[in-house]
């Protein structure tokens, strides 16, 4: 057996680590923000090279948060991709406005910049960039045009722990940027998280308020806000991960360097050499896919799809203006991608066995 994803070993690597934090929170009777996630918050921001983080409890919410900070309300209009989990869309929807979709890049299959500017219309609030797979969107670009029309830029860097554009790391090139810390994620806690960077005070402010409840001071509420706070378990467990998500990171790229080799007839795209990539995702494009994910969970080996339906076909999200056949590459992609194990605790072994099944599907395929 191959699992597709093994928390289980990570933890049981930290687990003294772990331990002792969790046991120290609920010493201190502080379980609700408090010193841990402030700690946390310090340690991210300036990991990520940001001036502000902003610790919640779900990258959901830290989506819904950055869109509110940066005015989108009723009747806007958000630029952004449907190659992407629904979060993305959902926290467009929540603030009452609509997601406008455009294709993806064929190499990076990130968002196109070549198709921003058709969807831009008065409405138009705000771009939201995903950064797929733990790889960086094409970002100059995407930010020349939202300087253009006076728009703001909100990264989605869910999937983009430490991934980097021309040396400076997700999160802090657009205005706001968005990140989980869902447990699989290459930083992740043990349940829910996420945090919002910025280098802009009014709108580290503004989020600050949003996620507990709108207050300046206790009971004094100014804003209408949510209890979106992160748990301090969750800032403790986050801390300690923070002294190996370097580590980790180099892990996961040295795996998929080997899946690029051992892979090279499959003809995965390289990232640009202007980009870091993180591989949250390892995701190989295959003509027969489903039926190789089959094969492969006949033989006891993970694997997954990331996404097998774009959110524009997804019965909740439905828009006549994005009908089947609208964003080809996009719903392609979903049609073909197969994601490998990647992550650190993974053995050689094993990766030479994905890789052996991986080849002997596809010439069975070919033949």
């Amino acid at each position: 057996m191959i699992p597709f994803l093994d928390l289980k070993s990570q933890y049981q690597q930290i687990k003294s680590e772990v331990d002792a934090a969790v046991l120290g929170v609920l010493d201190s009777g502080a379980y609700v923000m408090g010193p841990q996630v402030e700690a946390f918050e310090r340690r991210f921001a300036a990991w990520c090279g940001a001036p502000h983080c902003l610790a919640v409890n779900s990258g959901t919410s830290a989506l819904h948060l950055a869109l509110l900070a940066a005015g989108v309300g009723p009747g806007d209009e958000v630029v952004t991709v449907s190659m992407t989990f629904v979060a993305t869309a959902a926290a467009i929807r929540y603030c009452g406005a609509r997601p406008v979709f455009v294709d993806v890049d064929p190499v990076t299959w990130t968002m196109d910049p070549a198709h921003i500017a058709k969807a831009i219309t008065p409405r138009t609030k705000a771009i939201l960039p995903v950064h797929l797979h733990g790889l960086m969107a094409d970002m100059d670009p995407i930010m020349e045009i939202a300087r253009r029309h006076s728009l703001v830029v909100i990264e989605d860097a869910a999937q983009a722990h430490g991934a980097e554009y021309k040396g400076r790391r997700a999160g802090t090139i657009g205005d706001l940027g968005c990140f989980s810390f869902y447990p699989g994620k290459n930083l992740g806690a043990y349940g829910e998280g996420g945090a919002v960077t910025t280098a802009r005070p009014d709108l580290a402010h503004k989020i600050a308020l949003l996620r507990d409840w709108g207050q300046e001071q206790k009971y004094h509420h100014v804003l209408a806000g949510y209890n979106y706070r992160m748990d301090a378990i969750q800032g403790a467990i986050l801390n300690v991960k923070m002294d190996h998500i370097d580590a980790w990171t180099r892990a996961r790229r040295a795996i998929a360097g080997m899946y690029d080799k051992l892979l090279a007839p499959l003809g995965r795209p390289a990232p640009p050499e202007d980009r870091r990539h993180v591989y949250h995702v390892y995701a190989v494009r295959l003509a027969q896919r489903d039926a190789m994910l089959q094969a492969f969970r006949d033989e006891g080996v993970g694997a997954g799809v990331h996404y097998p339906v774009p959110v524009h076909l997804q019965e909740a999200y439905r828009d006549p203006d994005f009908p089947a056949g609208s964003l080809p590459r996009t719903e392609r992609l979903a049609a073909e991608f197969l994601s490998l194990p990647v992550y650190p605790e993974l053995q050689p072994e094993q990766l030479l066995g994905v890789a052996r099944l991986l080849k002997k599907l596809t010439l069975a395929a070919a033949e």
